[in-house]
């Protein structure tokens, strides 16, 4: 008898995701953000110039866990966050994405972004790659793990005080 199979999220379903994702970002909702994400999500911005694989031996812009985002969020929301205040316009284009496989029932995800970012000191374009982990929970794509690895990674950065 062989093991069952994992249902399979089609791209169509992975972009719908994917854009969803940056629409609650870009509005600022938070919660509808947060909801994204499993239990034991992991969100993890490197910095520098070398390839990043491990956040527990590199240098990280952000490295956070589920309680973690969940503090970020708070922040976010509370209006006290001085780099946000007032928030930034965002805006993101997604692009590229791929199904990369699948891997213990999570499916592996890439896609490109440009994000441009409007504040009172001027316009940023913020550009990379994003590596995802979606499992399905409940029959819904949820975030496992989100990999952001920004073109200037290895360039003294703006404060990045949004959610990319």
């Amino acid at each position: 008898m062989s093991a069952p199979s994992v249902p399979r999220l089609t791209l169509a379903d992975v972009e719908q995701f994917l854009y969803r994702e940056a629409r609650l970002a870009d509005e600022h909702d938070y919660d509808g953000w947060e909801s994204l994400w499993t239990d034991d999500g992991i969100y993890w911005i490197p910095a520098g110039g070398a390839s990043a694989e491990d956040p527990d031996t590199q240098m990280s812009i952000v490295y956070d866990n589920r309680s973690r985002i969940a503090l970020r969020v708070a922040q976010l929301k509370s209006g006290k966050r001085h780099s946000q205040t007032p928030p930034s316009s965002v805006r993101r284009m997604i692009s590229n994405v791929e199904l990369m496989g699948t891997d213990g029932g999570d499916h592996l995800v890439g896609a490109n972004f440009l994000a441009v970012e409007s504040r009172d000191r001027g316009t940023t374009i913020w550009a990379g790659r994003a590596e995802y982990r979606l499992r399905l929970v409940d029959g819904q794509p949820r975030l496992a793990h989100k990999k952001v690895t920004l073109v200037d990674r290895d360039r003294a950065l703006f404060t990045l005080s949004f959610l990319i």
